[in-house]
C-alpha cells in the first residue's frame, strides 16, 4: 500500500486526514481498536492509508499514521510508534496493522 501523498510531519497527514472525514481518534488495544464506546475488531477495519514517520536521530520521534475505516462507515485515525510499543500487540492485531510500502 503506496501513500496517496507525502505529508512532511504527523500533525499535517492528521490534518489532512481529518478534512477528509477522518474523525475519530482510534486508541490501540492488544486485540482491537476503540473509541467512544466504539470497539473494532481486527476484522472490522480495513487500513485504507498508511503514513510512516522515521525520527532524524531519537527513535521515540518514529509513528505510523494509519487512516481507517470500519465495516460500519466509521472513519477515524490511529497514531502509533512502532518497535517496542507494539510488543503487547496480539498477533491478529499486529497482522492486520502490518502493511507494505513499495
Amino acid at each position: 500500500m503506496e501513500p496517496l501523498f507525502h505529508y512532511e510531519t504527523v500533525s499535517e497527514a492528521i490534518a489532512e486526514l481529518t478534512k477528509q472525514g477522518y474523525t475519530t481518534d482510534f486508541n490501540l488495544d492488544q486485540n482491537f481498536l476503540y473509541a467512544n464506546g466504539v470497539v473494532l475488531e481486527p476484522h472490522q477495519f480495513e487500513i485504507v492509508q498508511v503514513y510512516r514517520y522515521e525520527g532524524n536521530t531519537d527513535p521515540a520521534d518514529e509513528a505510523i499514521v494509519y487512516a481507517i475505516r470500519s465495516e460500519s462507515g466509521l472513519k477515524g485515525i490511529l497514531v502509533t510508534g512502532y518497535g517496542a510499543i507494539m510488543d503487547g500487540v496480539s498477533p491478529r492485531m499486529l497482522d492486520r496493522l502490518h502493511y507494505d510500502l513499495k
